[in-house]
């Protein structure tokens, strides 16, 4: 294996830069994006609870922005619930958009890679024929060692951008489809906890915590 990477020449190096962090990027965006990790489950009928027994206050709130993505978007509709509904949407949104950036970190770089890695194979072949054309003008053509180490060059260099290029777009498209099915279930879960706000008729008070000042 380490031979083949010799041979391959300089142009192996970025490529296998590039497959260590595209592995690295798929790794730990499979362990990030679980469903459980971002949309726990019953965590809005849980929340409800707390609105309709009174229960709810600035604690509560502030674990529930820590707990998850979903989390943090239900705690920014919550921090503005005596707002009013469109301003409470409005939090949502807001912090709807940050967290699907987050959700989306790291697959650009992972895109960017499964595009370059072909281009980077390319240049191997092109440098690898150069040097192979040079070999024939300096040696000729009559023994065909001269041109092996170009020619293989080459060869080795589209191989690998291509193994590395496809399991990296084959990853990105399903991590975006991943990132892409979470973001329409917290849309879901908001939109269950505001209209479920809705059809109560009326804007729970929230029991404030208070520290009690130091005399």
């Amino acid at each position: 294996m380490w031979e083949i990477i010799l041979a391959g020449g300089p142009v192996m190096w970025p490529i296998l830069l590039c497959s260590v962090v595209a592995a690295a990027i798929v790794l730990e965006r499979l362990w990030t994006l679980q469903r459980k990790r971002v949309i726990p489950r019953e965590l809005t009928d849980r929340i409800w609870k707390l609105v309709e027994s009174r229960s709810l206050n600035d604690r509560h709130i502030e674990a529930l922005a820590h707990n998850s993505p979903l989390g943090r978007v239900l705690a920014a509709g919550l921090a503005n619930l005596d707002q009013g509904r469109e301003i409470m949407k409005e939090a949502i949104e807001d912090t709807g958009r940050h967290v699907v950036h987050e959700l989306e970190r790291f697959l650009g770089t992972l895109g960017t890679i499964a595009a370059v890695t072909p281009l980077l194979g390319l240049l191997g072949t092109v440098t690898g024929m150069i040097q192979a054309f040079e070999a024939i003008s300096s040696e000729g053509v009559g023994d065909p060692k001269v041109l092996s180490g170009g020619i293989g060059a080459a060869l080795i260099t589209t191989a690998a951008g291509l193994i590395v290029a496809i399991p990296a777009l084959f990853a990105y498209r399903y991590l975006r489809g991943v990132v892409d099915l979470l973001v329409v279930d917290m849309e879901k879960e908001a939109i269950k906890l505001v209209r479920a706000f809705d059809q109560l008729g009326r804007r729970p008070e929230r029991a404030h915590h208070r520290r009690e000042a130091a005399s």
